[in-house]
């Protein structure tokens, strides 16, 4: 069965609870752990120092939020999007264009309140345009057209040096600073992407239970049923794709101020796999998945290189943990991490709710 097919029949709602919302998910007494995480998160600052602080949470959050919008089209829309990583990759070298740099004698030197928009704008048309090229295939197509506008980005950047400065790239791309503060420092930073994460989190939240949403998964379930019923399947397909593109745009924005500096290689094919590859392994089919798998694959990319040369193991080989680790969460989980946890609280709270039934 197909990544595309999977995501289709798990990403189905129940027939009464559909994607409506549920008010004990936001009740602290009956489901305190996402409470208890946005508290931690808030307070990080106070707990982590600023490697920990930008490098595992802030780059989390970052490859998190890109991630999603893979997650909106694949779980709501039932398309697997590869370009993704491709889209966040052309916003970030926008802002370089548009914005400061290094280079002169290709960025514009607007200011980043100017920057940052037109960047997005053409992200977001970029993706669009992508996106409507995909939605004419369905399936294996659709991930392999993806696919090879990744790959074409990523060697246009590479070999052009009249706009995206071959493959040196753009460095020393200014950040913002106003009100007296530079909100590239640690603190500032991570809590401007906390707030760009959370609220394309909860976007994605609402607009999965919106009318468009609703419609974007019948279309995702039955487009053949959709259309007969007046829906334009591929207006809606194509809609989506603009959102997603939107939101991976913001995420490129944020890599690009974390770096200041962004190359061919930020935008490189398997780089355009790992967001598939957190997608997956935290969940395809729900928002928070994408920022679960973020953080295991900022840990392992993070410190599997470390213990393979403690064991005395090349450590060039820690991407073969993060693909033995795909493997063993898709192995036992088609849903990732999330239905890992979700089946463990079914097989844990059984007795609870048959003595909630005995007593009333």
């Amino acid at each position: 069965m197909s990544l595309a097919e999977r995501t289709h029949l798990h990403a189905k709602p129940p027939a009464s609870a559909a994607l409506t919302p549920d008010a004990s998910a936001w009740s602290i007494a009956q489901n305190p752990a996402p409470w208890a995480v946005a508290i931690v998160l808030l307070l990080m600052p106070l707990l982590a120092n600023g490697f920990f602080l930008i490098e595992i949470f802030g780059t989390t959050l970052i490859l998190g939020t890109v991630a999603l919008s893979l997650m909106f089209l694949a779980g709501y829309g039932g398309m697997v999007s590869l370009m993704q990583l491709t889209i966040a990759g052309f916003a970030g070298y926008m802002v370089a264009v548009f914005g400061v740099s290094g280079s002169a004698k290709i960025s514009l030197g607007w200011p980043w309140w100017l920057a940052t928009p037109m960047a997005l704008a053409l992200a977001t048309a970029f993706g669009t345009l992508g996106g409507a090229l995909a939605v004419r295939t369905e399936g294996i197509y659709t991930i392999m057209i993806t696919l090879a506008i990744g790959a074409a980005f990523y060697y246009f950047t590479n070999q052009n040096w009249a706009i995206f400065n071959g493959h040196t790239g753009l460095n020393t791309i200014a950040t913002p600073q106003f009100w007296g503060i530079d909100w590239r420092a640690d603190i500032p930073f991570y809590y401007v992407t906390l707030g760009v994460a959370a609220l394309c989190y909860f976007a994605v939240v609402y607009v999965s239970r919106a009318p468009f949403g609703l419609a974007l998964q019948g279309v995702r379930d039955n487009p053949r049923r959709m259309a007969a019923l007046g829906f334009h399947v591929n207006a809606h397909r194509i809609a989506a794709y603009a959102l997603a593109s939107l939101i991976a745009g913001l995420g490129g924005v944020l890599q690009v101020w974390n770096y200041r500096q962004i190359s061919p290689g930020s935008v490189a094919v398997e780089r355009c796999i790992d967001i598939l590859i957190i997608a997956v392994v935290g969940g395809i089919t729900r928002p928070v998945g994408a920022f679960i798998g973020a953080f295991i694959f900022v840990i392992l990319r993070t410190f599997a290189l470390d213990v393979l040369v403690q064991l005395g193991l090349d450590g060039n080989r820690f991407r073969l943990l993060i693909g033995l680790g795909f493997l063993a969460v898709v192995f036992w989980s088609s849903d990732g991490v999330v239905g890992l946890w979700e089946h463990w609280r079914r097989h844990s709270e059984p007795s609870s709710y048959r003595g909630g039934d005995r007593h009333g």
